[in-house]
């Protein structure tokens, strides 16, 4: 049986993108791939068996570049690590068609600019994710890259948030007394 790679990574919260991007400057993080905003469709069944299963169904589209990614249920452990499936798809829009052909549906939307940086000569990425409910930068790489360079920037394991966008969004949703929709910026429209 073939089995995809593990995504190992944390998120942590910044007080805004000007901060987050300071923090990885100065310790040696250079931009690799320039701001883009990505629109990521989670599919699920009309159960919810994905979601219930920890494990997830996505098609993203980043600019002009189409993901569809599996990820596996998540290790329990201080980082989130779990398996992850991807393949390039070149029509997003069709994929998710052909996702909801075979019996999948829209489960939730949300949008992100995302700027990827890397320092020279080291493992792991670092991201800063713009969302419409904070900044953040994401840690990807061993766990050991994670915890030093998480404390390079400032941040112990206290810090360390290993749940999805989808979750970190409902959180918000229940701390300001929103209802929750899709987590897409301004006056874009809903889904119906």
């Amino acid at each position: 049986m073939a089995h995809g790679t593990r995504e190992t990574e944390i998120k942590l919260a910044f007080p805004d993108v000007k901060a987050a991007r300071q923090r990885l400057r100065a310790v040696g993080f250079r931009v690799v791939k320039r701001r883009v905003l990505e629109v990521n469709t989670v599919y699920d069944t009309p159960g919810l068996a994905l979601r219930d299963a920890a494990t997830l169904l996505r098609v993203r589209r980043a600019g002009s570049v189409g993901t569809l990614t599996y990820k596996g249920r998540p290790d329990d452990s201080k980082h989130k690590s779990r398996e992850e499936l991807e393949v390039k798809v070149s029509d997003p829009h069709r994929m998710g068609v052909i996702l909801e052909r075979l019996g999948f549906h829209a489960a939730f939307v949300y949008e992100k600019y995302r700027t990827e940086f890397r320092q020279p000569g080291r493992g792991g990425i670092a991201t800063i994710d713009e969302t419409p409910i904070g900044a953040y930068v994401e840690l990807e790489g061993s766990p050991a890259w994670i915890d030093r360079t998480a404390r390079r920037l400032g941040f112990s394991e206290k810090d360390y948030i290993n749940v999805s966008y989808g979750r970190l969004y409902l959180d918000w949703c229940r701390q300001h007394g929103v209802e929750p929709a899709d987590m897409v910026f301004g006056d874009r429209p809903k889904r119906t």
